[in-house]
């Protein structure tokens, strides 16, 4: 299974982007995923007021610097999830 990351891209006024806006953002990213093949792939990002916070499946982090390069966008940080919680979790520990 390959790692999964978080990737934090700082985009001044990202949460004042229109619907097409965005939707020209995701096209960007995707064209780029189309042209370097299946070993990396977007899963969705949350938008804030000022940043991009993407969730990626990817071999390493240098696919992701990668990318960012075809698609020209920023990364401020890159982070390896190592562990998804959720209220399921509580349940799941509660009956153990």
């Amino acid at each position: 299974m390959m790692p999964k990351y978080l990737i934090e891209r700082e985009i001044a006024a990202a949460g004042q982007l229109t619907a097409a806006e965005l939707q020209g953002a995701a096209q960007v990213l995707y064209q780029a995923l189309m042209e370097m093949g299946p070993e990396i792939q977007w899963l969705h990002s949350y938008v804030t007021a000022d940043r991009f916070y993407c969730v990626y499946l990817a071999p390493d982090e240098t696919a992701i610097y990668e990318h960012a390069g075809y698609a020209g966008f920023p990364v401020s940080q890159i982070m390896r999830v190592t562990a998804v919680i959720d209220p399921a979790t509580a349940e799941e520990q509660a009956a153990v």
